[in-house]
């Protein structure tokens, strides 16, 4: 469970046992605060990664390389389509779904334009063999320390959901492309620590610029720039040319989707976006 799912009314009750035995909410929030990565304006709370630290999980460098499957960074191979589609089941609690399906592959393209020459893959809809399900959640997902507007995934080789709450759409139309842009980022395999690390701080050159303001980084300071691009562009371009293999000692790995171990039969290409 996440920690920024909200509370079963049952377990707050005194006869829910002796097993649970539930903080204050506020002591709760404070205590969780630390774990919170938290961007754009209205102070969202991303779901998809933990707060940036300089490492993973702020582990230092040798329990990150000895510690799997951690120690690698997972980034996409050469020639990648992901092919994704709507969860259906999902979409049984709306009553316009023709509307919700145009507006949100309209908000998918454009938060993958703001990433322009720099998206490392194809996106494809499709109904068979897909790698991830695009799903529109009927109930916010917040707590004391806010609301999650979407989650998404990392690189591998598995399934995945990328799911967008209702709080996103009381959002204004810039934030929510941007929302999408920075899950999209974690699709591409971008942490958080790659924005939040001090210039001094061990290993504080993960990769990239380091601006203060990224799509990557922290509430107001969390927006898409010329650098975000440049970064991404670069990183990928010497992974796949062999170039650059780790980065501080921490290896690069390669990856494939799920959707090449089956043939896919047919789908509605969203945008080709690699040059």
């Amino acid at each position: 469970m996440s920690v920024y799912t909200l509370r079963d009314s049952k377990l707050t009750k005194k006869n829910s046992g002796k097993v649970l035995k539930l903080r204050s909410e506020e002591e709760a929030a404070g205590l969780q605060e630390k774990y919170l990565h938290k961007y754009g304006k209205c102070g969202a709370v991303c779901d998809t990664d933990t707060k940036g630290h300089a490492t993973p999980q702020d582990q230092d460098l040798l329990e990150l390389m000895v510690n799997a499957p951690d120690g690698f960074v997972p980034l996409w191979d050469k020639n990648v389509t992901l092919r994704w589609r709507f969860q259906e089941q999902a979409l049984l609690q709306f009553e316009n779904v023709d509307e919700i399906k145009s507006y949100v592959r309209t908000l998918m393209a454009e938060g993958i334009q703001e990433w322009g020459d720099a998206v490392p893959v194809r996106f494809k809809e499709a109904n068979e063999a897909w790698d991830f399900e695009l799903v529109i959640q009927a109930e916010r997902k917040c707590s004391i320390n806010g609301c999650t507007l979407a989650s998404a995934f990392f690189p591998d080789a598995g399934r995945h959901e990328l799911n967008i709450y209702p709080t996103m759409f009381n959002q204004s139309r810039q934030e929510q492309i941007e929302t999408m842009a920075h899950e999209l980022g974690h699709v591409f395999g971008l942490r958080h620590f790659f924005a939040d690390v001090s210039e001094t701080a061990w290993p504080a050159e993960l990769f990239g610029t380091h601006s203060r303001f990224s799509i990557m980084n922290y509430g107001a300071d969390s927006s898409m720039t010329d650098n975000d691009r440049k970064d991404l562009k670069t990183l990928y371009a010497l992974a796949h040319s062999g170039e650059l293999d780790e980065i501080n000692g921490t290896r690069i790995k390669l990856v494939r989707p799920f959707s090449e171990t089956r043939l896919p039969t047919y789908g509605l290409e969203l945008i080709a976006a690699r040059h």
